[in-house]
């Protein structure tokens, strides 16, 4: 399944200073029975958005009309847990394109990459760096390039290099899941099957 390609993304942001965010924190296990990618969105953060009776804690940021935009911004060690990819699909559907950390667990890193979420991790200094100035005004945008590799808060304030496999750099930049590389290189794939001996 292809999604939006992802280059250059200027945007508010979320703020969710909260270390060790798991994955069962993020969608609670009681919401995986779907198969498909839709729908997620709304169970995500679940038991931290909503009350039993299901009605919203005021106190949970995206309860908070402050706080919107396409940037979730997390604690340390973000979507430890288990595996599970729905976590991923969650953030994506509720419409995040880029959730920032000072650290991500791996499993979670990978299924960011392979649905077009772009986890873009920073030193901790610069990610409380960034916790204050959103704090201090919440239109604080912040720019991810993906192609430079480089988020940059405010007008300049402050910036920092980011790392990503170049495989998932070029797939993300073209918006292509792994189903989607395959089939652009379709042509070659025949061509060297064709000239390769059994």
């Amino acid at each position: 399944m292809a999604y939006d390609s992802f280059n250059i993304l200027t945007s508010t942001a979320v703020p969710l200073p909260i270390e060790n965010v798991d994955t069962d924190q993020i969608i609670p296990a009681r919401f995986l029975k779907a198969t498909e990618r839709k729908g997620f969105g709304d169970n995500l953060f679940r038991d931290w958005r909503y009350n039993q009776d299901d009605s919203p804690k005021s106190e949970f940021v995206l309860n908070n009309t402050i706080y919107s935009g396409k940037i979730l911004i997390g604690g340390h060690n973000f979507g430890s847990g288990s595996s599970r990819e729905h976590a991923a699909w969650a953030i994506y559907d509720y419409g995040f394109r880029c959730v920032v950390s000072s650290f991500f667990a791996d499993i979670f890193r990978n299924n960011c990459l392979n649905i077009g979420v772009l986890p873009v991790q920073v030193s901790a200094e610069f990610l409380a760096q960034i916790f204050k100035s959103i704090n201090h005004d919440p239109e604080t945008t912040l720019t991810v390039d993906l192609h430079n590799q480089k988020i940059t808060l405010g007008a300049a304030e402050a910036s920092e290099s980011f790392e990503i496999n170049k495989y998932k750099k070029a797939n993300m930049l073209n918006g292509y899941d792994d189903i989607d590389y395959l089939n652009n290189i379709k042509a070659d794939i025949q061509d060297f099957a064709r000239n390769t001996p059994l």
